[in-house]
């Protein structure tokens, strides 16, 4: 039988984000296969004590950003090990599968033995202390930044595992902290379960779509820009913008500032977004730097071209001229000019959806990509070699 799987994050056990639908998908596809699958959070720890922790971070965010991250993130560490070592209590072998540094940690301190093994994956880009710094909540040269930082350092070392989502995340790990080159590792990319041919279920009402949490690290404001750049080439694009936050008001009139509140759409927070994404005919990216992009992944498996920069993990996902183009960051007219191109041409854009279609279905599908991640997971001699 199957060794049990024990997935351990600090995040609620249901969302829309990239760390939840990984997770959320390898288990769906481990409940069809003999093994057991257990997702443990920190929300499963009493009710009594969740909410007075958790609502205290509301009132210290305001006051001090940095110190509502240390709070976050310790709290929900520590309420992730107690959880995790009411599950470990007994010393069954099992694999404890850390979906972030903070997990990983809390994993390590709960169990009971090393036939309880830890595997983290590496859904980060760069460091968990640049992401923090990339929202704008901590300095990237303060104190918290720093203890981020060495944490993993000090942690990723001693894991019994590492799965990366993409080659750009594990030379950039590697170089970053050399000793992790000596963990077992894999490098396996985010994959879905096929949500079928449904490019010709629903007409395509605008252009372009681009999903995200509004924010600085997501560089919507780019995405402006280029349809900006689009009306002032002549043949001006449509954009729907789907996601919340912080950068929402900026955004707006930021599109009033360039004249181009006709042609941007701002839908707001959207329960499974991706499926807004067959109303339109191609995906735009903007991120400064991705790992393995889920809502590339997700668009290609509904037959839309992509359009990214090829930063971090992008190249691996899709490959020019192909599925799509890679567009330059920091020049709107010209990533302007290739999108206008493809959508020019008659045949650019049919092609590259039904090559989307077969990448994502060749790559990412859950059938295809999971197994060997549960292979790897299973292997019992992930010993340092």
């Amino acid at each position: 039988m199957p060794t049990p799987i024990v997935i351990a994050t600090i995040l609620r056990p249901e969302g829309e984000t990239g760390v939840q639908t990984h997770f959320q998908a390898l288990a769906t596809w481990l409940a069809r296969s003999p093994g057991q699958v257990r997702i443990v959070t920190p929300f499963d720890a009493p009710k009594y004590l969740l909410y007075p922790l958790f609502g205290l971070r509301k009132l210290i965010y305001p006051l001090h950003t940095a110190a509502s991250v240390w709070w976050y993130r310790h709290w929900h560490r520590e309420l992730l090990r107690k959880t995790l070592a009411q599950q470990l209590a007994g010393g069954a072998p099992c694999i404890v599968y850390a979906q972030c540094p903070l997990s990983a940690q809390a994993a390590m301190q709960a169990r009971q033995n090393t036939a309880q093994r830890v595997v983290m994956v590496v859904h980060f880009n760069v460091s968990q202390a640049d992401e923090w710094a990339g929202k704008g909540l901590i300095s990237a040269t303060g104190r918290l930044y720093r203890a981020i930082a060495e944490l993993e350092a000090r942690l990723l070392p001693q894991l019994d595992g590492i799965v990366y989502v993409s080659q750009f995340m594990r030379r950039e790990l590697i170089q970053r902290i050399p000793a992790v080159a000596q963990v077992p590792s894999e490098i396996i990319p985010n994959f879905l379960a096929d949500p079928g041919e449904l490019g010709s279920q629903a007409p395509h009402l605008d252009h372009l779509i681009c999903i995200g949490t509004l924010e600085p690290r997501k560089n919507q404001r780019y995405a402006l820009q280029i349809i900006a750049a689009t009306k002032a080439l002549g043949t001006p694009l449509r954009l729907t913008l789907v996601g919340d936050g912080p950068d929402r008001a900026a955004l707006k009139t930021m599109a009033a500032e360039l004249g181009i509140e006709a042609l941007v759409r701002f839908a707001g927070y959207v329960p499974q977004a991706a499926s807004l994404m067959v109303q339109h005919r191609a995906y735009l990216h903007v991120a400064q730097i991705e790992n393995c992009p889920f809502v590339l992944i997700e668009a290609m498996s509904r037959g839309l071209p992509v359009f990214a920069p090829a930063t971090g993990g992008v190249p691996e996902t899709f490959n020019d001229g192909v599925e799509g183009r890679f567009i330059p960051l920091g020049d709107a007219t010209q990533a302007a000019q290739c999108l206008l191109d493809w959508f020019a041409g008659a045949q650019y854009l049919p092609l590259a959806a039904q090559a989307a279609r077969v990448r994502f279905l060749d790559r990412f599908e859950a059938d295809k990509t999971a197994g060997r991640l549960a292979e790897f997971l299973q292997v019992p001699a992930l010993v340092r070699g």
